[in-house]
Order: structure tokens, then C-alpha cells, then sequence
């Protein structure tokens, strides 16, 4: 039996059916009915869509415009969706998606790359594959106009360390998920010193990644929880100093 209809294979059932806030997408957010279909494709995840809603707004308005009054204005509303527990890991991820198609147009179109809030560098410890954690780290940073260097998974330490001098970021972020992968965490830490290099060094994950043990190594600030993520980041632009850092969300 051949399937003659194609058209329910792939549907966003996630936000149609199952999500009382589908239309949230819909809400008006900017009087300028272009970007608003730049706002509704970032909050609804529409890759298949954005290229088209952006090149349309990019005719008529600035890329600078069309960066922070539609695709990180979209952006903004699912970090509300997500931190109120509306929006789970691949609603965001796919938002993130469309934001970061739409900004490689905005740049393509301005001729330069966009001046971003600040500069973060992430990665999953050195032996560890599981980078959810991380995943979700890139998302919120990048919603809040961060430029996140993504070194990806079972990274090395020198690999690690190499990007931190290549790069110079605000804010280095690793997670570990295993006992047996964390003590990367520490390694890097002593690394980096042995560099002369001291730089905010935001850790979570899981089974022995706890308070008590990131705080034991140098620049070490524990992220219980990965929607700290941004937080700490922005006050590490600011100029707050590891050590106020880590006594502000660690209290130690």
C-alpha cells in the first residue's frame, strides 16, 4: 500500500495538538508585520520557513534591525517558554536553529559579523559523550546574544585550553556527566593556570560534578542548574572577577 498523502509526516504535532500555546507564536510582539514573521518563525522553530520571512524583512529593513527586534526578540520569548517549563530541549534547539540561519543572513547582508554581547566557549569534558547538558547551554546563551564557541563533545583538555588562548572568551563552560570524565574539569583548570590564564570556569552535570568538588580547583563556579547559564555570563562581561563569581552563586 503506497502512501498518496505526505502531508501529516513531520508535523510539528508538539506544538499543534499536544501544546495549548501554539498560537503563542502568533502573539503580537512588534507592530511591523515583517518582523513579526521574523519573531512567530524563531518562536515556532520554522527552519523551513526563515530564510524566506528574513530575506523579505532584509528588503525593507537594516540587518541590525532585523537581529534584535525580530530574531533575538523571538529568541527572548522562548527563553520565557523554556524557564517556565512550555518549552522543553527540542522546541529550543530548533528555535535556536531558525535565530542562527536568520543571523548569517543579517551578517551576510550588513558585511561583517554582528557585534555580539560577549564571547563563551563550551564544551563536554574530555571521555564524556553526553552533551545535553551542553546543548542546552549553547541555546541559552545564544538567545541572549552570546557568541558560543561550541569545541562539542569528548574534548581533550589541551583541545580546550588551545580554544581559551585562540579565542579569549568572557566565560569557559564544561559539563561531565560521569566520575570518571569530571576530573577533565580540574585538569583544565590547572592547565589554564600554569598559562597565566584566569577566566570564569562555569561547570555542571552529573553524578560527582557537585558544589563541593568544582569549587575545590581553581576558577571553578558550580551551575546547578544550565538556566544559570546566561546569568553568570553576563555578569562575567560586566567584569565581575571569577572569585566574586563563584561567591555570588556558590557563596564560597
Amino acid at each position: 500500500m503506497r502512501i498518496k498523502d505526505f502531508s501529516n509526516i513531520f508535523v510539528r504535532y508538539d506544538l499543534i495538538n499536544e501544546s495549548p500555546y501554539y498560537n503563542v507564536g502568533r502573539r503580537k510582539m512588534s507592530a511591523d508585520p515583517e518582523l513579526q514573521k521574523v519573531i512567530d518563525c524563531v518562536i515556532l522553530g520554522d527552519i523551513e520557513n526563515i530564510e524566506n520571512v528574513v530575506r523579505e524583512a532584509l528588503a525593507i529593513r537594516e540587518p541590525v534591525e532585523v537581529m534584535y527586534k525580530g530574531l533575538l526578540e523571538g529568541m527572548r520569548e522562548v527563553r520565557r517558554l523554556w524557564d517556565e517549563g512550555v518549552y522543553y530541549l527540542p522546541q529550543t534547539i530548533l528555535a535556536s536553529d531558525a535565530m542562527l540561519m536568520g543571523l548569517t543572513m543579517c551578517e551576510e547582508k550588513l558585511g561583517h559579523p554582528i557585534e555580539k554581547r560577549g564571547i563563551a566557549i563550551t564544551h563536554t569534558a574530555e571521555g564524556d559523550i553526553h552533551d545535553l547538558g551542553q546543548k542546552i547551554v549553547n541555546v541559552l546563551l545564544r538567545s541572549v546574544g552570546f557568541e558560543v564557541i561550541d569545541l562539542g563533545k569528548d574534548v581533550p583538555v589541551e583541545e580546550v585550553v588551545a580554544a581559551v588562548k585562540k579565542y579569549r572568551p568572557h566565560i569557559l563552560c564544561g559539563t561531565a556527566h560521569l566520575s570518571t570524565t569530571m576530573k577533565a574539569l580540574m585538569q583544565i583548570s590547572q592547565r589554564l593556570r600554569k598559562e597565566g590564564i584566569e577566566l570564569p570556569f562555569a561547570c555542571g552535570g552529573g553524578g560527582g560534578v557537585t558544589l563541593s568538588y568544582i569549587t575545590s580547583f581553581a576558577m571553578g563556579i558550580y551551575g546547578h542548574d544550565a538556566s544559570l547559564a546566561p546569568k553568570i555570563a553576563d555578569d562575567a562581561v560586566s567584569g565581575m572577577s571569577w572569585k566574586e563569581l563563584r561567591e555570588k552563586y556558590n557563596g564560597n
